[in-house]
């Protein structure tokens, strides 16, 4: 099963996942298998782990194209950085658990 991601955001995606694998610390930092880590908030950011697959479906790519074109892509923390509030995230993330 492959995933199409907009070749913008490629180079980006490789290297979050390329620091991701970098900087496991501890157990509660493992990333599963088929899964990314998303730091979601406005202020104080919040860790998620959501499938891979997630990457794809065009609502997610919607939040993400605002998101950069807002914001831009700055990780601090190694995951990729969604600023949103974390509502709207986890409404998204709901949405796409059940389709």
């Amino acid at each position: 099963m492959g995933i199409r991601l907009p070749s913008s955001l490629l180079p980006t995606v490789k290297q979050i996942l390329k620091m991701q694998l970098g900087f496991v610390k501890k157990q509660s930092d493992v990333v599963p298998r088929g899964h990314v880590a998303v730091y979601v908030g406005d202020t104080q950011r919040r860790r998620f782990v959501v499938p891979v697959s997630y990457l794809n479906h065009p609502s997610f790519q919607q939040l993400l194209n605002r998101v950069e074109e807002e914001f831009g892509y700055h990780h601090p923390h190694g995951g990729l950085t969604i600023l949103c509030q974390e509502g709207t995230f986890i409404d998204l993330t709901s949405r796409l658990q059940h389709s």
